[in-house]
C-alpha cells in the first residue's frame, strides 16, 4: 500500500509492483502528480506547470532511465540554453549542453569552468548512483578519485567555490544556481546544488517535458496500471493509518509532520521525537503569468533559454537569500523563471506564451510577492508588465494547501542543509524505515530530497523488499 501519488509515491509503487507484488496507491486529490502536475491557472488555452517545471533530475534519474515512460507519452524538450543569468548592462552567462561552447562563451572564466565543470559532469552517473540517496559508506572505495572529488565540492559554501572565476558573469550564475539550495550561499553544503545542476547540465541538460510536467506523472501512473498491473485510487484521502485497507506495508509520500498525526501513537521515543523535531526550510512565493508575445528581454539570447535567473550580481542573490534565511523577504529577490512555451507549442495559444516564476521567501511568510517578482522580470525585460494578460500568485499557505507536502511553502519536504541531508528524516541507518517495521517513509523527506527523480520512494520501496516484504 502507498499513500501519495506524487513521483516518489508512483516510483515506490512502481519499485514494488516490479518484484511481482500487488499495490494499491491512494491519492487525496483527483489527479496523481503531487507537484509534478500541470493546469489551466489563467486563460483557457493556457497550460501552467503547477509546481515543478524543469527536470534535469528526472532527465538523469537512474530509476526513471529503467521505466518505458516514453511508450506511455513523455517526450523531453531540451531547449538550446539550459539556464541563462543575465546582468543589467546586457550581459548573461549561458550554460548549453556542451561543455565546451559553454566554457567558450565565459571569456577569461572558460578555463576555470571547464576544469571545474568537465569532470564531474563525466562522473555524472556515478554521482546519481552513489550520492543522490542513502550514505553508502563503500562509495569512496569504489571510486576512489570520482566521489572524493564530489565530495570535497559539495561540503563548500556555494560562495567560497563561487570565487575562483573573475567575471561577474559567471559568479553571479554560479550564485544563481546555489541558490536552488535555498539556503544562504555561504552556508556549508551550499555548494553540492551548484555543482549538481551544472554537472547535470551538461550530462543530461535541463530539459522540460512536451505537454506538461503532469505528462511525467501520466506516464509512472500508465506505466504501473497498464504494464504492471498495480492500482491508483484518487480522491482517497487518508487522515490516520487505520484508515487504510488490510496491507502488508504501507509506504507513505508525506513529510514527517504528517507521520506523526497519521500514526498515532504507532511511532514514539527517540524517533518521534527527532521527527517532532525536524526542520523545514524556506517557502515559495509563485506566479503563473499568460502573456502576449514572448518576454522582452534586453539580451536575445535569453529568448533560447529554458530557464532564467533573476537577480543580478552574486553578490545581490547572496543578500536576497541571506535575507529570506533570516526571516525577511528581499525587494529584489532571486527570481527563477521558466518559459516552456518558447520550446512546446502545446503550452499556449499561437503567439502567447506561458510564464512560470517564484522566489524564495520565509517559511510560512504572508507577504504578497507579485510586484517584486514582476519588477525582477522588468529590469531585465523591459515593457514585460505591459504584455501581461493574467496572473496566478500562490504563497506559501496557497502552495501547501493544493499540496500538504508544502509545509509552510517549503517545496523541498524539509531543509536541505548538511545536518538534514543524509539524516533525513531522523538518524537512522535506514532513514526510509520506522520504529514500526511495516511502515516507511518514500517522500522527499528522505535521501536525496527535493527533486523529481523518483529516487526517495524507489529507494524507500528497497527498504521494504529488505524488510518485512523480503
Amino acid at each position: 500500500m502507498v499513500v501519495g501519488a506524487g513521483p516518489n509515491g508512483l516510483a515506490a509503487a512502481i519499485a514494488l509492483a516490479r518484484t511481482g507484488r500487488s499495490v494499491t496507491v491512494l491519492e487525496a486529490n483527483d489527479t496523481v502528480g503531487g507537484g509534478c502536475r500541470s493546469a489551466a491557472l489563467t486563460l483557457p488555452g493556457f497550460v501552467h506547470d503547477v509546481c515543478s517545471a524543469i527536470h534535469p533530475l528526472a532527465a538523469g534519474s537512474p530509476f526513471f532511465a529503467e521505466l518505458p515512460l516514453a511508450r506511455h507519452g513523455l517526450e523531453w524538450i531540451e531547449p538550446p540554453v539550459a539556464v541563462a543569468h543575465p546582468l543589467d548592462d546586457g550581459s548573461a552567462a549561458l550554460v548549453m549542453r556542451d561543455l565546451d561552447a559553454t566554457a567558450a562563451g565565459m571569456g577569461a572564466d572558460g578555463a576555470r569552468y571547464a576544469r571545474l565543470l568537465g569532470p564531474l559532469a563525466r562522473d555524472w552517473p556515478i554521482i546519481v548512483n552513489e550520492l543522490l540517496g542513502p550514505l553508502r559508506v563503500g562509495a569512496p572505495f569504489r571510486h576512489p578519485i570520482a566521489v572524493p572529488r564530489f565530495g570535497l565540492l559539495a561540503l563548500q559554501p556555494g560562495s567560497w567555490i563561487g570565487r575562483r572565476f573573475r567575471t561577474e558573469q559567471v559568479r553571479a550564475l554560479f550564485a544563481g544556481v546555489t541558490a536552488h539550495s535555498f539556503l544562504p550561499l555561504g552556508q556549508p553544503g551550499s555548494g553540492a546544488f551548484a555543482i549538481s545542476l551544472l554537472a547535470a547540465a551538461h550530462a543530461v541538460g535541463w530539459p522540460l517535458p512536451r505537454g506538461g510536467s503532469q505528462r511525467i506523472v501520466d506516464a509512472l501512473a500508465a506505466h504501473l496500471t497498464v504494464d504492471l498491473g498495480g492500482r491508483i485510487v484518487t480522491d482517497r484521502r487518508i487522515e490516520r493509518l487505520d484508515e487504510l485497507p488490510p496491507n502488508h506495508a504501507v509506504l507513505l509520500d508525506v513529510t514527517p509532520r504528517q507521520l506523526l498525526a497519521m500514526a498515532g501513537d504507532r511511532l514514539s521515543g527517540w524517533y518521534a521525537a527527532q521527527l517532532r523535531r525536524y526542520r523545514y526550510g524556506p517557502g515559495s512565493f509563485k506566479l503563473d503569468l499568460a502573456i502576449e508575445g514572448a518576454i522582452p528581454w534586453t539580451n536575445p539570447d535569453l529568448l533560447r533559454a529554458g530557464t532564467v535567473h533573476l537577480g543580478g550580481t552574486a553578490e545581490e542573490v547572496a543578500d536576497s537569500e541571506r535575507a529570506v534565511a533570516r526571516g525577511r523577504t528581499s525587494r529584489r529577490p532571486f527570481v527563477l523563471v521558466a518559459q516552456q512555451s518558447l520550446f512546446d507549442a502545446s503550452r499556449a495559444p499561437e503567439g502567447r506564451h506561458t510564464v512560470w516564476a517564484y522566489c524564495h521567501v520565509p517559511n510560512g511568510s504572508t507577504v504578497d510577492m507579485t510586484d517584486a517578482i514582476l519588477g525582477q522580470i522588468e529590469r531585465f525585460a523591459p515593457g514585460f508588465r505591459e504584455r501581461v494578460l493574467a496572473i496566478k500568485a500562490r504563497g506559501p499557505a496557497a502552495l501547501e494547501a493544493a499540496n500538504p507536502n508544502y509545509i509552510g511553502g517549503d517545496i523541498n519536504g524539509g531543509l536541505q542543509d548538511l545536518l538534514q541531508l543524509y539524516t533525513r528524516p531522523a538518524i537512522r541507518l535506514d532513514p526510509y524505515a520506522t520504529p514500526d517495521p511495516r511502515l516507511f517513509l518514500c517522500s522527499s523527506s528522505t535521501p536525496p530530497g527535493g527533486g523529481v527523480h523518483g529516487l526517495c520512494g524507489a529507494h524507500a520501496a528497497a527498504s521494504a523488499l529488505r524488510g518485512v516484504l523480503a
